[in-house]
């Protein structure tokens, strides 16, 4: 321990409000003016408030608590509501209020959690959790460079995400005019005319039949981000035919059949497989007329933004968030065929292109892992006493 640092649990630093929460159903909140917070943040704003002050509200259950996927504590001013799956806790000072959420935010709560599928922090493990704790000047002072560096990053952060997706934008929008500028000897048509093989969904052997080891079974993620990946895959000891339909092979264009809105009718040209393996009942497989269309350029056209449209537009269910797009759907859609010579001049513009724009997003994605490693880093040494 540092010198002149304590260790001290939540319930000596900090006064618990829990108490005083009280949760409304959706159906009895009366909207209004105020936030009404729950596990991760606001939920609905109501007309009323049982809390007038600055506090610190910290997640009671949700997967939140072990995901870490946003803040599980945050704290709160003013006028608000909070529910049951948020503590509330009212400390002293707010640079002990600030310099605790930091804490909570460095460190796993998994040892605090209880219940997997529906993880909770009850309000006894919660008091528990030790707290390094500084004197106060040495709180503010660690909240001073702690909040400014955290400023710094999320501006690093903002920009390397806005360069990321205009790394995105601009891809999409080439990809689009390539399709929509149209020269001589272009034709239309539709996707059935320029195939030999058809739209056909592959094969899905049983569950029960799934193993560590066997013949190779794609997986939706294979395809799906319109870049093939063959090692996402499962394992079947299904009995298998090699004279059936439902195998793949390097070169075929695949399409995902059914997904969610954003993700249905993805494609993806097969590379990279080194042994026979069996694509799945929610892809289908086509093979182009060598004559007529490269697969290249058929994979480029039914990614562009038009095409995007058209296949999202086709896709139908009842469920909101699983579409299924059908074999005639795929086979109507609307296909422009220049000359073979301008597809594979097309395709190597494309190509390059393709491999630069990944360049730049694995740079900012890299960036991006960077500065969370950053914060991690400065989080670790800000309370144990190195900041």
């Amino acid at each position: 321990m540092t010198a002149g640092w304590e260790t001290k649990t939540l319930d000596q630093i900090s006064l618990n409000l829990d108490s005083k929460r009280v949760p409304i159903t959706k159906a009895d909140r009366v909207g209004g003016m105020y936030p009404y917070y729950g596990a991760s943040g606001i939920v609905d704003y109501v007309a009323d408030y049982i809390f007038d002050c600055d506090a610190l509200l910290v997640s009671e259950d949700g997967a939140n608590l072990l995901a870490r996927s946003t803040p599980i504590a945050f704290s709160v001013s003013g006028k608000y509501w909070v529910n049951n799956h948020a503590h509330i806790l009212k400390f002293g000072s707010l640079t002990t209020q600030r310099f605790v959420e930091l804490y909570l935010e460095s460190i796993p709560l998994n040892d605090y959690v209880t219940g997997a599928a529906q993880p909770k922090l009850n309000q006894k493990a919660l008091n528990s959790i030790p707290i390094p704790y500084p004197p106060l000047g040495e709180q503010d002072r660690i909240v001073a460079i702690l909040d400014e560096a955290f400023d710094g990053i999320a501006t690093a952060r903002s920009n390397a995400e806005q360069n990321l997706r205009n790394v995105r934008a601009l891809f999409e929008s080439h990809l689009q005019a390539v399709f929509s500028q149209r020269g001589e000897g272009w034709m239309e048509t539709i996707l059935e005319h320029v195939l030999v093989e058809q739209p056909r969904n592959g094969w899905s052997p049983p569950a029960a039949n799934h193993s560590d080891a066997g013949v190779p079974v794609l997986t939706l993620s294979a395809v799906t981000g319109f870049q093939f990946r063959a090692n996402k895959i499962k394992f079947t000891s299904a009995k298998t035919d090699s004279r059936r339909h439902y195998w793949v092979e390097n070169g075929d264009l695949l399409i995902t059949r059914s997904n969610t809105p954003e993700l249905v009718g993805h494609v993806a040209i097969a590379s990279g497989l080194t042994e026979p393996t069996i694509y799945p009942d929610l892809i289908m497989r086509m093979i182009p007329a060598p004559d007529l269309m490269l697969a290249e350029f058929l994979y480029y056209q039914l990614r562009s933004p038009s095409l995007r449209l058209e296949i999202t537009g086709r896709a139908q269910g009842a469920n909101p968030t699983m579409k299924k797009i059908s074999k005639r759907a795929v086979q109507t859609l609307p296909i422009a065929v220049p000359p073979i010579s301008t597809q594979r001049k097309i395709v190597h513009q494309l190509h390059s292109l393709t491999e630069e724009t990944r360049r730049l997003e694995s740079l900012y994605q890299r960036k991006l892992a960077a500065l969370d490693e950053l914060k991690k880093s400065l989080l670790h040494q800000a309370f144990s006493g190195r900041l």
